[in-house]
């Protein structure tokens, strides 16, 4: 009998199977969850929607490349979203060709998200993320399927650790053909019971020479935007992945070097998918709190520095706000950006904390509970 080291590698592949008492508890709170939070912000007005939305994608899309070890830039992240968005930012970074290729991307995956998915969508995906055909230093394929082997490693000193193998090279368009035809499919399958196993498909294929782990992460978007029928989102997989990176690899891990029994990693994703979404309650309430100020104290601020003051304290801004650093960002003179504080502080808006040189400026209390 032969042993079969991959999941891929056993005859049934990929008939998948799974527990199905197993996972109805996780898939029906993330339901409810879903549904609680889609009922919560249906609420609120269109603008506060595009806002939530703009955080969460820019944080999903920031996190995704983070995961694989690629720091995008967040403002131009944020800047290239809010144009696609419609959504005013006070201060805009113009992002470079390549952001704007991922966020585009990310866009067209949410917001056609009901569009199949097929080869050339796919490829145009693969291409933004490697503008200049190469990774790093290496050149790659872009646009098209690997033709060489893939070996998913770890380097520990002078020992390499192979994690997995893929399939063969040969194998991959017949399998994409296949995973990408079930993908489109209307079939009877929960729609998170989907996601979870598409996610997990595109990595045991991984098609590509590199980016497979981000394109996986894209498509999880698209199939959790289906199962909500919404193209807002409000919540980031990614950032809780990326918490949870260790846990993550060691589940993909021994679930595509097990048998075709995947129950053990709907679990985790469906787990993982229940915390990210009730980690976004903090993000929805600044944008909110955000949105409650500027209705309530819009006149009060018609200067364009002090509103972009606010604003990034309120989009949480890193470190301390100083009149040093309002200085440098918005600039403005040392004199200005005092005297701009100062009349902040003066209206009730902002709070002096600290003193000397430690002195810096928070929101007040009263403006953001």
């Amino acid at each position: 009998m032969p042993i079969h080291k991959y999941i891929h590698q056993h005859s049934g592949y990929p008939k998948f199977t799974w527990d199905k008492d197993a996972v109805l508890n996780p898939l029906t709170r993330v339901s409810a969850l879903q549904g609680g939070i889609l009922g919560k912000m249906r609420q609120f007005g269109f603008a506060v929607q595009r806002e939530a939305t703009l955080f969460a994608m820019a944080e999903e899309i920031t996190k995704s490349s983070e995961i694989e070890g690629e720091i995008l830039n967040s403002e131009q992240v944020r800047s290239s979203l809010a144009s696609r968005l419609n959504v005013n930012l006070e201060k805009e970074t113009p992002p470079s060709h390549h952001i704007d290729g991922i966020v585009e991307a990310a866009m067209d995956a949410v917001r056609n998200y009901e569009k199949a998915l097929d080869e050339e969508r796919l490829f145009g995906w693969h291409g933004v993320l490697f503008p200049t055909g190469r990774s790093g230093l290496r050149k790659i394929r872009v646009a098209q399927y690997r033709d060489s082997e893939m070996l998913v490693v770890s380097n520990k000193g002078h020992r390499e650790t192979v994690h997995y193998e893929a399939p063969m090279p040969e194998e991959v368009q017949k399998q994409m053909t296949e995973f990408l035809r079930w993908l489109n499919a209307d079939g009877n399958e929960n729609p998170l019971l989907k996601a979870a196993i598409a996610h997990l498909w595109f990595v045991i294929i991984h098609p590509f020479d590199d980016g497979n782990g981000r394109l996986t992460r894209v498509i999880t978007e698209m199939m959790l935007a289906r199962s909500e029928g919404t193209s807002l989102r409000f919540y980031s997989m990614s950032a809780q992945i990326q918490k949870e990176k260790k846990g993550y690899y060691k589940t993909l891990e021994s679930t595509t070097t097990g048998g075709l029994d995947i129950t053990t990693w709907i679990i985790w994703f469906l787990d993982c998918l229940e915390r990210a979404i009730n980690a976004s309650e903090e993000t929805i309430g600044k944008v909110l709190r955000k949105a409650e100020f500027w209705q309530k104290n819009s006149a009060e601020i018609p200067n364009k520095t002090q509103r972009e003051i606010i604003n990034a304290l309120f989009d949480g801004f890193t470190g301390n706000m100083t009149s040093g650093k309002v200085e440098k960002i918005f600039k403005v003179s040392q004199p200005t950006a005092v005297r701009l504080l100062g009349n902040l502080v003066t209206k009730g808006f902002l709070e002096v904390r600290g003193a000397g040189r430690g002195t810096h400026y928070v929101l007040a209390k009263s403006d953001i509970t």
